[in-house]
């Protein structure tokens, strides 16, 4: 984490004093050296039990795991961000976030093909945020890692070169909705401190015993927690941000987020809930019942009737989440497994698919409508075949690592009693499968419009995240055993 962060703070020194034509160079660098560098750190702390930072983090198992995870997708999510060949301007953040859109100042600049360079010590920040996020120890280590990894994000957001207002409107929503996400965070944190007189998570449990009085405090706290956290996978009913979110910010940005962010805030989840909350499951586990189902359900059940292909992996991104609070429900260590494994699956097909969404295009930039992808398939065969992989991964279809993911979450649920929870998500994964494989029939058995449509031809950064997605899912799909096994012995948190 300081390695990352370390980053973030060189990269705005970058920004003050390294001339603009240098800048965009040194910070690709940068940025792909300290994650490179924090990895390796990361694998040689394997199997490490540490409590640091005077008790406010914890070095295990599932945040070694989660940190190493988001380390290798926050490397790929670089190369897209580094991409410079598949936009007119140069690459798809707006060359000045703070100029108007449509202004004077902003038409020069674009002519100048003026690059963004800020975006990588914001997504430095956000990735240390990231990692902290499920090693987190106690509650207030736990807000900090909420806040440094969210407000990077809604800058982020904000950035895309073409449809600024949209973008910047998307910025809006979610910093809006996530500074009350986060104040109900910190609020209900302060009711279980009043309960327990502490913030830190062996304390918490340990006045769980004790139990003396005070529960309509301590589960007012909880549930107030679990407003913050759910906000942040895309849970209903705390999901309404995702699908403009993910519409509106930049391609690049909305595969960095959704990969990276849902796997952060269900480790610090599972931390909270599984190290400091374990003692009153009984009394939380209802709710995540209800969530899991309603999450599910909504998920796919919108997801029917986009017709913009962001938003319609916007709310399969939902549906993803109520996939793995099945298996959270069940608070063992096979099911820390699942989730693990389901996680690090779901992250590369995210990417990927997102990368795709990036290269197809038309006169006003990325063709997002499903309407503009018919026929993609005899234009770019290639492309269209990589996509389609990544919707039967995303569907659960077997040799791919969604369906690996499936399994196992599913299988944790059934041997944790949530067997209603395993039949809800096996009906849903059925129903999903339907848009999934309209979106296929669409690019191979329609006939292309006379306009579109059109597919960029991206540069070396680009093809290697997608092909590194690719591969990732067939790998996790035919040979998933590995990184079953590694995620079986991390599943142990350190209390």
């Amino acid at each position: 984490m300081i390695i990352v962060f370390g980053a973030g703070v060189v990269g705005v020194l970058v920004e003050a004093f390294v001339p603009r034509r240098f800048r965009h160079a040194v910070q690709v660098i940068l940025a792909l050296a300290a994650l490179a560098a924090a990895f390796v750190q990361v694998v040689r702390l394997g199997g490490t039990e540490i409590i640091g930072a005077v008790g406010s983090v914890a070095i295990d198992g599932p945040a070694l795991f989660l940190q190493g995870t988001v380390l290798v997708l926050a490397f790929i999510s670089m190369f897209f961000f580094a991409e410079r060949r598949i936009e007119a301007g140069g690459n798809a953040f707006a060359p000045a976030a703070s100029s108007l859109p449509g202004s004077e100042e902003e038409r020069v600049l674009v002519q100048q093909r003026a690059l963004q360079t800020e975006i990588y010590p914001l997504s430095m920040l956000a990735v240390g945020g990231m990692m902290l996020f499920p090693a987190a120890n106690d509650l207030l280590a736990m807000f900090v890692a909420l806040e440094v990894l969210s407000l990077p994000l809604y800058i982020l957001c904000g950035m895309a070169r073409r449809r600024r207002l949209l973008s910047q409107e998307a910025a809006m929503k979610y910093f809006l909705l996530g500074a009350f996400a986060s104040g109900f965070f910190i609020f209900g944190a302060s009711f279980v401190y009043g309960f327990a007189g502490s913030l830190e998570f062996a304390e918490i449990d340990a006045a769980l015993g004790a139990r003396v009085g005070q529960e309509g405090l301590l589960l007012a706290g909880v549930g107030m927690m679990a407003v913050g956290l759910l906000f942040k996978i895309g849970a209903v009913p705390f999901h309404a941000w995702t699908p403009d979110v993910y519409q509106g910010a930049p391609t690049q940005v909305t595969a960095f987020m959704a990969a990276c962010t849902k796997l952060a805030a269900f480790g610090a989840m599972m931390r909270l809930f599984y190290v400091g909350l374990g003692g009153i499951r009984t009394d939380w586990q209802p709710m995540l019942w209800a969530v899991a189902i309603a999450t599910m359900v909504v998920g796919i059940v919108v997801a029917l009737s986009q017709t913009d292909i962001k938003r319609m992996l916007a709310y399969s991104s939902i549906a993803h989440g109520g996939f793995i609070l099945t298996a959270f429900v069940a608070v063992d260590e096979l099911a820390i497994a699942a989730i693990l494994f389901y996680l690090a699956a779901y992250g590369f097909v995210t990417l990927g698919a997102f990368a795709v969404v990036t290269l197809v295009r038309d006169a006003g930039g990325e063709a997002t409508h499903l309407s503009k992808w018919a026929g993609l398939g005899r234009r770019s065969p290639l492309l269209a075949a990589t996509f389609g992989l990544f919707l039967l991964a995303l569907a659960g279809i077997p040799l791919t690592s969604g369906f690996v993911g499936k399994l196992t979450v599913f299988t944790a649920a059934f041997q944790g009693g949530a067997m209603p929870l395993v039949i809800v998500g096996v009906l849903v994964s059925a129903v999903a499968a339907f848009f999934y494989v309209r979106v296929i029939v669409l690019m191979f058995f329609s006939d292309p419009a006379p306009e579109g449509p059109t597919v960029a031809v991206p540069s070396v950064w680009t093809t290697a995240g997608i092909a590194v997605g690719a591969v990732a899912t067939i790998v996790l799909g035919v040979l998933p055993g590995p990184l079953l096994d590694l995620a079986e012995q991390a599943a142990l948190f350190i209390r």
